[in-house]
């Protein structure tokens, strides 16, 4: 692996100085978008692009970017970064490392002497788990105008209050800007701007009803001119599974490539019930929506099992979630991936796509550009006697709702109503690109380039590579695998080989001569599985970005 070792324990020190922003009693991380600890979170960044002299910018989406050069005069430039946030209990590698490997990475750069030929930036992106919003990689999904800026802003969360709600109320210097300072030359109307000469300041154009250190909630959503500016975008994040901790000793590597990420999607499910006293309703005049969320989560398993996919029931509400009160009403949500997007399908509908109510519109699960849509009200189902919807006695038993009817082929959970909430087609990562990076990357003692690999997590890396921009991912090994926990974790020799391996792709990328880059199509890798040599993986490239 070529590097110059600079940024070697960089990374963790960074981990380390925001390691006590939003931990929770759990050991793990409670960091929502644009809640306190986020905040916080956005400040530190803004406070570490201007120590190295950066320039930063706030989207018309409220994705946060540190130039080190001027993208509109030079560029386009190489982008890396990753995100902040965090899942509920979530670890402390997921987003954060990327975000930290990204600056130790430029400290390396800059140590070794490399004159770039095109910008470089650092960015965080907003809300990437959504975790409080309920859609993943909003940030992303934003700023590229996958989905649509009315919808976004009217997605709420847990207390009812919707995304501009939020953004409204979230005071200038939120997003670790204050409203004293000029802006830089990468200013624009609807965008926040600091320069390294002002401190940790902002600059804001135009008009509209402000909030969120900047972002306009007039002109919230795509962002032509943000996007323009990016020419490649390289994402480096802990590996969520185990492919490189089992690789065997004479093929180890601490650093993989992407190669493409699963499909997958979230679905809700509305189950109505009857609230009535616990203590004095007979268990024969119940309409319990409870006994259907039981029946629901084993017919999820069932699916999944069936169409070989992953699926999982994780989140409950509850109304009025009392312990001496029969529920009024359930929901639940479905997160479904698989390696193909028939096999999602087979999850929501059953064998072939068919039979069975298909309330997530079929059209939208299809290639393409992440598809949009506002999810309409469904009649919720309701346990009119103590077999559940449609009378049934329970998963497979015939007669009901996903049921096999005694054929023993499970049906899907289509009459379960299930209603599309968020939906993201199989991604692949620029084949070319990945090539190239495994080649500069390598593996330790080895003339074998990295190992190049798919992944059944979503990324904001996947939004752009669907949006056209070229880009390709980085995995640092996770000696365990377990991710969205506190358990996450990866070895300081191996957050110092990410690093080294960041440094040398960006100084691969920042010093190539340009020439456009192109496009091909390859089969979607299997999560956690290589896709061969990087030299099989596409043609050979020729230059970037």
């Amino acid at each position: 692996m070529t590097g110059s070792g600079a940024g070697s324990s960089a990374a963790g020190g960074l981990l380390g100085a925001i390691a006590d922003v939003g931990r929770a009693s759990s050991g793990g991380y409670e960091r929502f978008a644009w809640t306190v600890h986020d905040l916080a979170l956005r400040e530190w960044f803004a406070a570490e692009a201007a120590a190295r002299g950066l320039d930063v910018t706030t989207d018309r989406a409220g994705n946060q970017w540190a130039w080190w050069g001027d993208p509109d005069a030079d560029g386009p430039g190489v982008v890396t970064g990753s995100h902040l946030d965090s899942v509920p209990g979530g670890g402390a590698f997921d987003g954060p490392l990327g975000v930290v490997s990204a600056f130790a990475a430029l400290d390396a750069l800059r140590a070794s002497g490399v004159v770039p030929a095109r910008p470089l930036a650092i960015v965080n992106f907003s809300d990437e788990e959504g975790a409080r919003f309920g859609l993943a990689c909003l940030g992303s999904r934003a700023v590229t105008g996958t989905v649509s800026a009315d919808r976004l802003l009217a997605l709420r969360d847990r207390t009812g209050d919707s995304l501009a709600d939020v953004l409204g109320r979230v005071s200038p210097g939120g997003s670790g800007v204050s409203s004293s300072s000029r802006g830089s030359s990468l200013s624009r109307p609807g965008e926040v701007s600091t320069s390294s000469t002002s401190g940790v300041g902002v600059g804001v154009g135009g008009s509209g009803s402000w909030g969120s250190g900047g972002v306009s909630l007039e002109h919230y959503g795509r962002d032509d001119e943000a996007l323009a500016r990016i020419g490649v975008f390289v994402e480096l994040h802990v590996e969520q599974g185990r492919y490189l901790a089992d690789l065997p000793a004479d093929e180890a590597a601490p650093v993989a490539v992407g190669a493409a990420i699963w499909p997958h999607g979230r679905w809700r499910v509305d189950l109505a019930g009857e609230a009535n006293h616990a203590g004095t309703t007979p268990l024969a005049h119940r309409h319990d929506p409870m006994l259907d969320l039981a029946r629901l989560i084993t017919d999820v398993r069932a699916a999944a099992e069936q169409a070989g996919a992953l699926a999982t029931l994780a989140k409950v509400e509850v109304e009025p979630n009392g312990v001496n009160a029969i529920p009024s009403r359930v929901r639940a949500w479905i997160d479904a991936r698989a390696e193909t997007e028939d096999a999602v399908l087979a999850v929501l509908c059953g064998p072939g796509g068919v039979g069975g109510a298909v309330p997530v519109e079929a059209g939208h699960m299809t290639a393409g550009p992440v598809a949009e849509r506002v999810p309409g009200e469904r009649p919720g189902l309701r346990s009119s006697a103590p077999g559940g919807p449609g009378g049934r006695g329970g998963p497979g038993t015939g007669g009901g709702l996903g049921g096999s009817s005694g054929s023993g082929v499970f049906g899907g959970l289509g009459e379960w109503a299930p209603v599309e909430e968020s939906w993201t087609p199989a991604t692949v990562f620029d084949p070319a690109l990945a090539a190239r990076l495994a080649d500069v990357v390598g593996r330790p003692g080895s003339d074998l380039p990295a190992p190049v690999i798919g992944t059944g997590a979503g990324h904001d890396a996947g939004i752009l590579a669907a949006a056209g921009v070229p880009t390709a991912m980085l995995f640092v090994r996770n000696p365990t695998g377990v991710s969205h926990s506190p358990a996450e974790h990866a070895e300081q020799s191996d957050c110092d080989a990410g690093v080294e391996a960041l440094t040398a792709v960006l100084a691969d990328l920042l010093t190539t001569p340009a020439v456009p880059l192109g496009r091909s199509a390859t089969p979607v890798a299997r999560a956690g599985s290589a896709v061969g040599s990087a030299g099989s993986a596409a043609p050979a490239r020729q230059g970037l970005p």
